[in-house]
């Protein structure tokens, strides 16, 4: 009889984790590599399905924290999802992320984010699409001619000045990491080799960064923040006097970026490519921390189906106040009597959905209303109008990798 045991990695097992990892994703690491590799990965962030002692798939669930709304939130990155090849189509990756949601929620950790090699496999288990970005592809020629904004450019180094910036201006999106120093040093400077530069304004403040690479005639910008659009405007100023050394700039931007509209000659070549996909570890605890718009007192209800995280599968009575806090109880499915309490005799606004389907609109990638029209989201048009005007508007994006 098979001895079957889902667990975290031992120290002495990462070894093999790499192993299976360089198999599944095809690269290779020396030994060099491995040891450097194994300063930084930690077992216990690593989970195991383990038939009969042997390593037969696995899954990383990082701590991380991202931002939503303003608000900095603990997230669990999920990565490195791998399984040997006579082990597959047995289930194992599905009760290895059962597990992870359980754990992520055991930590406190009240979303996660993975970056998919099919987003209809992910699905299945309730992570959704979450954001889209674009890149550009910009001849020399099309580059834009901005006024002289004033201010100089510096190059550096200094880790801690550039985060102060990245922080000023993640924060405003839904969806960005939260970056150490390691993170900057093994993420960026050792993984993307190129030149940082930060953008000072006319009163030597700094503003804006951009850190870059030139090589073979194309500039590749690899990471780039601003905080105005007097900054924006420096930073491509910057940008634009490497043209004798290159033909064409290569970058990736937020799905709103205006850049085009800014431009003499906006035909330049645009992608949107999807990209990460998120999930809602624990509903009841995220609604108690989201940021909702603040205005008149309101009482919700909210149906979810979760096959998966059975914590999260029911309906939850959501109170938002004034300054758009949320109290939230859970009520069992079918068993609403409740119901005309918690609404205090009044009208209770009441939508259902998917865990995916909520993941997505309490990132703020897709709106209460389109999901409506789209059939993702059941409920009345005066209940999703409720929903509407209660969830802040802010686009998604996420600069990083992992």
């Amino acid at each position: 009889m098979e001895e079957i045991a889902i667990r975290r990695l031992k120290s002495e097992e990462m070894t093999e984790s790499l192993r299976l990892s360089q198999f599944a994703f095809q690269y290779s690491l020396t030994p060099e590599q491995v040891e450097e590799r194994l300063k930084y990965f930690k077992a216990e962030h690593v989970w195991g399905y383990f038939i009969n002692g042997r390593l037969a798939a696995k899954m990383a669930v990082y701590p991380m924290r991202t931002w939503l709304n303003g608000k900095r939130v603990e997230m669990g990155g999920v990565a490195s999802v791998a399984t040997w090849p006579e082990y597959r189509r047995q289930g194992m990756v599905g009760k290895l992320l059962r597990r992870g949601l359980e754990a992520m929620r055991e930590n406190g950790q009240l979303v996660s984010f993975l970056h998919p090699f099919s987003f209809s496999f992910y699905r299945k288990f309730g992570w959704e699409l979450y954001i889209e970005y674009k890149t550009y592809t910009l001849e020399t020629s099309k580059l834009p001619a901005f006024a002289d904004p004033g201010g100089h450019m510096e190059t550096t180094s200094d880790i801690a000045l550039l985060n102060r910036i990245y922080e000023a201006y993640a924060v405003g999106y839904n969806g960005m990491l939260m970056r150490d120093e390691a993170w900057w040093r093994r993420n960026l400077f050792e993984s993307k080799p190129g030149i940082a530069a930060v953008y000072y304004n006319g009163e030597g403040v700094p503003a804006g960064y951009v850190y870059y690479q030139v090589r073979n005639f194309e500039m590749t910008v690899h990471d780039m923040a601003f905080l105005d659009e007097q900054a924006r405007k420096g930073l491509w100023r910057f940008l634009a006097n490497h043209d004798s050394m290159m033909k064409s700039v290569v970058m990736r931007a937020p799905v709103d970026d205006p850049l085009p509209f800014m431009l003499d000659d906006p035909k330049i070549k645009q992608e949107i490519v999807p990209y990460f996909m998120a999930r809602i570890v624990d509903v009841q605890a995220l609604l108690q921390q989201y940021p909702f718009v603040p205005g008149a007192k309101r009482q919700l209800l909210l149906e979810i189906n979760d096959a998966h995280a059975a914590w999260n599968d029911g309906v939850f009575a959501v109170q938002i106040d004034e300054a758009g806090k949320a109290s939230v109880e859970r009520l069992e499915k079918g068993k609403l009597s409740s119901e005309a309490a918690f609404a205090g005799g009044g009208e209770t606004k009441r939508i259902a959905c998917g865990i995916g389907t909520l993941s997505a609109m309490l990132m703020g990638y897709m709106r209460p209303a389109r999901l409506h029209a789209l059939g993702r989201l059941n409920g009345s048009t005066e209940d999703v109008a409720i929903w509407e005007a209660s969830l802040p508007v802010r686009t998604t994006f996420l600069a990083d990798y992992f």
